[in-house]
């Protein structure tokens, strides 16, 4: 199976030296990629930056930018059987970069746009014909809101957690998750290591791609 695996967060560069972006460390998604990679699979990594070591046989291509993940994801998905959406993608970005630092001169006005939506695009853009996996990270009404995503960008299935929780999640070893399935059955995962999660996650994609 070739399949393609987001992790990390991206940077939103606003001057030389700052940037918008999120808690994600990356675990999830390379442990996917671990997985996957020692079943035997051929694994495309496409990671923003993350202080994770590389899974080895992976091919890795590293991002900063949702632009820059939203340009490789396109190219990477051609031919892949499985597309595994674990990154945290900025869903907004600086209007405009300050080609020098900004100094501190009272309060800065700091105008966003939206980014390109990356796993909305799998399908409609990309023609994506694979198995599709979300991830919804949320602090509420979780279910609701994963089912939404699932179905609005084109899902087989969709890992939602509960990112409130200290216990699990952002910058843990460990998570919790329920995974929502297209056919409406779902599955709850108990708190276990990211690792086990990734074992279940790969057990869905082979199955689905076997049935």
């Amino acid at each position: 199976m070739r399949i393609l695996i987001t992790a990390g967060p991206t940077r939103e560069p606003i001057d030389p030296v700052r940037f918008l972006s999120n808690r994600s460390t990356g675990k999830m998604g390379y442990a996917i990629a671990t997985a996957a990679e020692l079943r035997g699979h051929e694994v495309l990594l496409v990671s923003g930056p993350v202080n994770v070591p590389t899974p080895g046989g992976c091919h890795i291509v590293s991002v900063e930018t949702a632009s820059q993940m939203y340009d490789e994801v396109m190219e990477c998905s051609k031919g892949c059987d499985a597309a595994v959406m674990v990154a945290a993608v900025a869903d907004y970005t600086p209007r405009e970069t300050s080609p020098q630092k900004l100094k501190k001169s009272g309060d800065q006005n700091i105008k966003l746009k939206r980014t390109k939506d990356i796993l909305g695009s799998m399908r409609q853009i990309f023609e994506f014909d694979g198995v599709l996996v979300g991830f919804a990270a949320d602090t509420e009404e979780l279910r609701e809101n994963a089912l939404s995503k699932m179905k609005s960008k084109g899902c087989d299935f969709i890992v939602a957690n509960d990112v409130s929780r200290k216990d699990i999640g952002f910058e843990s070893d460990q998570n919790e998750v329920t995974v929502f399935q297209s056919d409406g059955s779902k599955d709850h995962i108990k708190k276990c290591s990211k690792q086990d999660i990734a074992e279940k996650i790969l057990d869905k994609i082979e199955s689905l791609l076997k049935g």
